[in-house]
């Protein structure tokens, strides 16, 4: 299993932006609208597809890859704007489970049939 770390990451993208001289657009309303339609975009792939034909063995490789590519999107916008923002994506991420776990607790043995 690959394990991406976020730190590396936030500093190779702030890297990318400052060599293309990219800070002036990156700010957090642009890179909120970018993330957006970043998601748009994968949104879009599975926009006409039923339930069924949406998950990875119906896929085509195409598709696949398409989803990758937003995805890769995705996160790379959302690094930029934790890096702008100053916050710690890790610990932010970990809070939210904590928050999920609370709100939404394990619902063994419950049968929704």
């Amino acid at each position: 299993m690959e394990i991406l770390d976020l730190s590396l990451l936030k500093l190779e993208l702030r890297e990318f932006a400052r060599a293309r001289a990219w800070e002036k657009f990156h700010n957090p309303k642009n890179l909120s609208m970018a993330l957006t339609c970043e998601s748009a975009e994968l949104l879009e792939i599975f926009q006409w597809l039923n339930e069924q034909d949406s998950y990875l063995d119906k896929l085509s490789p195409a598709q696949k890859e398409h989803a990758a590519q937003e995805l890769a999107d995705i996160l790379i916008y959302a690094t930029r704007m934790a890096d702008i923002l100053e916050i710690n994506l890790v610990t932010a991420i970990k809070d939210k489970i904590k928050l999920n776990a609370q709100k939404y607790p394990p619902t063994t043995g419950v049968n929704y049939d």
